[in-house]
């Protein structure tokens, strides 16, 4: 390995030579107390910025153990670690100017989520921290004096100040990995206690607005019917308690602008641990929670939705349906299909985003028009026997029809923000008021699912592009994949990871004989074991990707156009 002073000779000898030059400085340099790597070299001033890392090895590093020895308080501290050098960073940033993105050093911006991200990687202590810098440049011709000023003067400092223990406020570091000792208790404890999701007492779930995931000021503090708490005692904070949601079937109703929906938001990123003071920190949810609704227009290859949808005109097959352009039902039908063939355990629905005919059938449109005229078997016909048969719980937002209190285990009215439990009211309401008669019957046996099979063009392309557009969609060359229904996907990083996991998929993973459930258990498995640097095989990792859940990657697979 070359050291340090090594480097600085070989910018000295480039300097004022042309843009290309630069790429003669990848490779590894001995700092002393880190190694910096130059990974990938950026070939003009104006294209995407220089890939670096820096490697603090464990013993001068020196985090404790106990900090990283499970894989969530490991991506807990991981997190912590880049929001710090991040903010590091940030002094430095731009202080070498000159043309294009010369000077810029950036690293992933962390949002409310805890993410696994390549962006820092712990293994044994060893910290990796990986960013981007523009090498400075004047034109097109080399700024090594710049470049000396990033490596020398500013990074030394950012380096010392967030990934050495000694370094940094221990106790917010403490904070965040006994935070994260809370969130996975209650995880751990929703299944031992029946139940699918808790929201503690005080948690702040409004945002500031549609473009600002932070916490609305003054906002109503949630509080759980007295019918519905469940006290825990934490191994940090102690006593906490909130409202615990039970497995079955859960209803929350309410006239509109009451907060109905702003909880089932709460809950669907409840499957995400949250920073501290992001007031959502104690609403966790069951982590294969899936939040379902209609995607018309999505493209469906081979989903049985025959459970949901039947005889339809054409005698078009629904076991094993395929279609270009998918109808609100049949899009919803295959969303649900999908989500349970991924393992979720927990439905969550929005009427507001679900396809009427979908969710409810009145007895008056049964008159008219019969069952054997109708090729939808309503969601409602199928709820219980989802949780009964398959164990897979709902919770439905609903505002405009009292069909699901005839279904629902609980059903609770949001009133100004507050909770409040109307089972047994809403109950005898409807014992009334008989307008819903569905037969209930056994979930009907799922066929297998398909094996896909690999695009040939793409294993021969070892030069794939790879795109992504917000949480939105992705790209490999030319085919897109929209994503903007896949309401979980939470970073753009996130999403990026998924081009990259469907071209590792495409290229190393599917054969034909590997179902979807397979493949999605395969790449978790890996990125649990080896984390996400492992679909870079033979080329630098990429330092701004996150985590996916296995639901989005099935997700992503499902609606690529193959």
């Amino acid at each position: 390995m070359k050291s340090s002073e090594d480097l600085r000779s070989r910018l000295r000898s480039i300097d004022h030579r042309s843009y290309p030059a630069y790429k003669d400085l990848k490779g590894q340099y001995d700092f002393g107390n880190y190694t910096l790597s130059i990974d990938h070299v950026q070939g003009d001033p104006f294209a995407a910025p220089s890939r670096l890392s820096v490697i603090v090895p464990a013993k001068r590093a020196a985090f404790p153990a106990e900090y990283y020895d499970t894989l969530p308080k490991r991506v807990t501290l991981q997190d912590h670690l880049t929001r710090l050098f991040g903010a590091q960073i940030a002094r430095g940033s731009k202080q070498a100017g000159g043309s294009g993105k010369s000077g810029l050093l950036a690293v992933s911006r962390c949002g409310q989520e805890v993410l696994e991200r390549t962006a820092c990687r712990v293994n044994k202590g060893e910290v990796t921290l990986r960013f981007e810098a523009g090498f400075p440049a004047h034109g097109r011709t080399i700024d090594a004096r710049g470049l000396e000023k990033m490596l020398f003067d500013i990074l030394p400092g950012c380096v010392l100040n967030s990934l050495y223990f000694r370094k940094i406020s221990q106790e917010r570091l403490k904070t965040a990995i006994e935070l994260c000792e809370d969130q996975q208790y209650i995880r751990a404890k929703l299944p031992e206690l029946g139940l699918c999701a808790f929201l503690a007492n005080g948690s702040i779930l409004p945002r500031q607005s549609g473009v600002s995931d932070k916490p609305m000021e003054q906002a109503v503090p949630f509080r759980s019917p007295a019918s519905m708490e469940v006290a825990l005692t934490l191994p940090h904070r102690g006593a906490v308690s909130g409202m615990g949601i039970p497995k079955g079937v859960t209803l929350f109703v309410g006239g509109g602008y009451h907060g109905k929906s702003t909880v089932l938001q709460a809950l669907q990123n409840g499957v995400y641990n949250h920073i501290a003071g992001d007031g959502r920190e104690l609403v966790i949810t069951d982590e294969s929670a899936w939040k379902l609704r209609s995607e018309d227009g999505r493209s469906v290859t081979d989903v049985d939705i025959s459970p949901f949808i039947r005889q339809l005109p054409g005698r078009k097959d629904t076991v094993h349906f395929s279609t270009e352009d998918a109808s609100g039902s049949t899009s919803q039908a295959a969303n649900l299909m999908e989500g349970v063939e991924s393992g979720s355990r927990l439905l969550l629905i929005d009427e507001d985003t679900s396809a009427t005919n979908f969710m409810i059938r009145d007895r008056l449109m049964q008159q008219v028009v019969s069952p054997e005229e109708e090729p939808i078997i309503p969601f409602i016909e199928r709820v219980r026997s989802l949780y009964e048969d398959l164990e897979v719980s709902s919770i439905i937002v609903a505002g405009s029809s009292g069909s699901y209190f005839y279904v629902a285990d609980h059903i609770i009215q949001m009133k100004e923000y507050v909770p409040l439990d109307i089972t047994e009211k809403a109950k005898a309401a409807a014992a009334d008021f008989p307008v819903f008669s569905a037969a209930q019957s056994a979930f009907p046996t799922v066929h297998s699912r398909r094996c896909p099979r690999p695009n040939a063009a793409l294993k021969k392309d070892d030069r794939l592009k790879l795109k992504a557009s917000g949480t939105s969609e992705l790209s490999l060359n030319y085919d897109t994949v929209e994503l903007r229904y896949l309401e979980q996907l939470r970073d753009s990083e996130q999403t990026m990871a998924l081009a990259y996991i469907l071209k590792y998929l495409e290229v190393s993973v599917m054969d034909g004989h590997k179902s979807m459930e397979e493949l999605a258990k395969l790449i978790e498995a890996q990125i649990d074991s080896k984390g996400l640097e492992s679909l870079f095989v033979g080329a630098d990792v990429r330092a701004s990707l996150a985590r996916p859940r296995g639901q989005e990657i099935l997700g992503c697979v499902n609606r690529y156009r193959m």
